[in-house]
């Protein structure tokens, strides 16, 4: 039977179904260990399953066994695919699994800050609210997205789920193709600029890459508008992250909500850190693809590539 090891059980959540992995070969689960000591524990292993463990002629040095290399996730930054191809070794990854998620997690950042829900939330509960002789409070206004401009930066498959949400609450959407892409049809494609001086909500939804890396730096923050929200879950090096800050701090833009952050878990002495305002900037850890669903889709997923691979190892 093969030998299959799970390196990062605990990036995936303990609610999941782990047995059935069983009936495909011998499997160990691991935590995340020390890069260090990863080459020996994936030493006897024909399948190495992964989130953000590298693989690489370093980690892989003593893995003379390996065949396959899946990936839990989308992104595969982390393979040296040159390396892998020259020992012949298969590697996949998941696609389209956390689309809907993602989409969720973008609107529900977008309110939270919109909607100043931190403000209310402690104007109740630290007894204010007892105290008021009117019934409600609009000391912090929000305003309707309908009628506004939603700026996407990233067209693919969760850009265009964003984009419909979005008009359904009747946005008007642009985008912005950093790859340079033809046009989508049925969509309007404008450039950087324009996007960042006329767009109510910009959501990224990019991939790291050449063209995007810094895009989202002191200039681009000044372009927008002081009213206006930026939502980053695609990948935290789109953004600068000082000058971020530096934007909020300065009151540039309204406020930020972030998934992801330049270096995960942020390094010490992060200047996003130094915000410890929820209403202006909102920071979770790179949760938005981590729906009980998305994460269910991706486990079938990678049990099927696995399977596959077994049937056609016997074949």
């Amino acid at each position: 039977m093969l030998n299959i090891v799970f390196v990062e059980c605990n990036t995936l959540g303990d609610d999941l179904d782990w047995s059935r992995f069983s009936d495909l070969g011998n499997v160990t689960f691991l935590n995340s260990p020390p890069m260090s000591e990863l080459p020996g524990l994936i030493a006897d292993a024909d399948v190495v399953v992964i989130n953000k463990a590298p693989m690489n002629a370093t980690t892989l040095a003593k893995a003379s066994h390996v065949k396959l290399i899946c990936v839990t996730a989308t992104g595969t930054n982390i393979l040296d695919k040159d390396y892998l191809a020259s020992r012949g070794i298969v590697w996949t990854n998941v696609a389209g699994y956390a689309t809907e998620s993602v989409a969720q997690h973008t609107f529900a950042s977008l309110f939270y800050l919109l909607e100043k829900l931190p403000y209310y939330d402690r104007f109740v509960k630290c007894g204010d609210y007892q105290k008021s002789s009117i019934f409600t409070n609009i000391d912090e206004p929000f305003f309707e997205l309908k009628d506004k401009t939603w700026g996407i930066i990233g067209l693919g498959a969760i850009g265009r789920r964003v984009a419909g949400i979005a008009r359904a609450f009747g946005c008007h959407i642009i985008y912005y193709s950093a790859s340079g892409a033809a046009p989508q049809e049925g969509y309007e494609q404008v450039d950087l600029d324009t996007l960042l001086h006329t767009s109510d909500v910009v959501s990224v939804h990019a991939p790291l890459d050449q063209n995007t890396e810094h895009l989202m730096n002191r200039d681009a923050f000044k372009k927008m508008k002081p009213s206006a929200f930026f939502i980053n879950v695609g990948r935290g090096p789109i953004v600068v992250e000082q000058d971020l800050a530096d934007a909020l701090k300065a009151g540039e833009i309204a406020g930020a909500a972030l998934d992801v952050m330049d270096t995960e878990p942020p390094r010490e002495g992060s200047p996003l850190l130094e915000i410890q305002d929820s209403g202006r900037l909102l920071i979770t850890p790179h949760i938005a693809w981590a729906s009980n669903e998305a994460r269910t889709d991706l486990m079938d997923t990678v049990y099927s590539q696995i399977s596959d691979f077994v049937r056609q190892a016997d074949a």
